[in-house]
């Protein structure tokens, strides 16, 4: 279920709730049912209003930026066979599941 966001102008409260998108919440009791809310002072039948908003939109990270997080990133070549394209230093451009001596050096990776 989606989380929607409420204002209630008789109030100026932002309240968050999760229903079904075929719900319709049009009133601040209706509201304070979903989200669990004492009615206060506000009238149950004040109008209220659905927030919109972007939603956060990330693009996909490239293989340099993912290697400066210190991300490791294999891609499959064949079967067995992967294709580190974020190998630094010593560490094995392709790893064959067979192998130990290719596997990335995950370790050095790791920070505490």
């Amino acid at each position: 279920m989606p989380i929607y966001e409420y204002h209630c102008p008789a109030n100026g409260t932002v309240v968050e709730v999760l229903h079904p998108m075929a719900d319709r919440v049009e009133t601040w009791g209706r509201l304070c049912e979903l989200a669990s809310l004492e009615l206060g002072n506000t009238p149950a039948d004040s109008p209220v209003e659905k927030l919109i908003y972007a939603p956060g939109i990330s693009t996909p990270a490239g293989d340099t930026r993912l290697k400066e997080l210190g991300f490791t990133k294999l891609v499959k070549r064949d079967t067995g066979v992967y294709e580190n394209v974020t190998a630094s230093g010593t560490e094995s451009r392709y790893m064959n599941a067979n192998d130990p001596s290719t596997m990335p050096h995950l370790k050095k990776k790791i920070k505490d």
